[in-house]
């Protein structure tokens, strides 16, 4: 178990992976900084946490925003205790587009979230990470992140990127006391993730999942981001791939007919 002084920022920490992962991690013993733009279920999330007997503090994040970001550093800042974990968590995907046809704006949001709001949280965290001289950093990237799909050219493009960032980072970081984590889910169930790729069309995120028994659940997630994070210091997970057993690779799934 972390100790009760160290503290781990989670962002998208408003819903679904995040807030499963800043529940999760609570648990484990750090003080969970959850960061995302709405801050009343931020603040939901943390008087949850709280009565539950675990630490947290809400501090409203938009990832897109260079401005936002530091502020962001600069609360964390302000906590009198050891910054060891962040996780990377924010992102989504928008559309379902073919490459010939994909809104420009949608692939430009997906890069902007994924990858360049990895990008800033990092920049920003990780002075305070090395100092701590035991920091991880865990990024949520995906599948998508490692083979591409029919439709899915704009979030793979910015999955695989993220890796990228990841990877070189990792390399970068080589001989600093700060590990490099890259979790890659495959098919993930969540309240949202879904409704946001297709604008609010809860029939068409159905869909996704239509005769899969059993897809992963982001409590399943926030476990592995939780493993990861508490192995001991020597221990870097480079990558963590994780499907649901009803998908055996990004184009075979097992669908089970009403």
């Amino acid at each position: 178990m972390a100790s009760v002084a160290s503290v781990a920022v989670v962002t998208g920490a408003s819903s679904g992976i995040g807030a499963a992962t800043a529940r999760r991690l609570a648990a484990e013993g750090f003080h969970v900084v959850a960061a995302a733009r709405r801050a009343d279920r931020l603040e939901a999330l943390v008087k949850e946490i709280m009565m539950s007997g675990g630490r947290a503090t809400a501090v409203p994040c938009d990832v897109t925003s260079d401005a936002s970001v530091a502020g962001l550093a600069a609360a964390v800042a302000g906590l009198a205790a050891p910054v060891t974990l962040l996780v990377n968590n924010a992102g989504g995907a928008r559309g379902l587009d073919p490459v010939a046809t994909g809104p420009v704006a949608d692939w430009q949001w997906m890069y902007d979230v994924n990858v360049l709001g990895t990008l800033r949280v990092t920049q920003a965290l990780l002075p305070a990470l090395e100092r701590s001289g035991a920091g991880t950093v865990i990024v949520l990237s995906s599948t998508a992140g490692l083979i591409v799909y029919e439709g899915g050219g704009g979030y793979a493009a910015a999955k695989h990127a993220q890796t990228a960032l990841a990877e070189t980072l990792r390399l970068e970081l080589c001989g600093q006391p700060v590990r490099v984590v890259e979790i890659d889910p495959g098919m993930v169930r969540t309240e949202e993730f879904g409704l946001v790729r297709f604008g609010g069309d809860a029939e068409r995120a159905a869909g996704v999942y239509a005769g899969v028994a059993e897809p992963l659940t982001a409590e399943d997630i926030a476990d592995c981001v939780a493993w990861c994070a508490t192995r001991p210091h020597h221990v870097n997970v480079d990558r963590l791939v994780v499907r649901p057993l009803a998908q055996a690779a990004q184009h075979k799934v097992h669908r089970v007919t009403p």
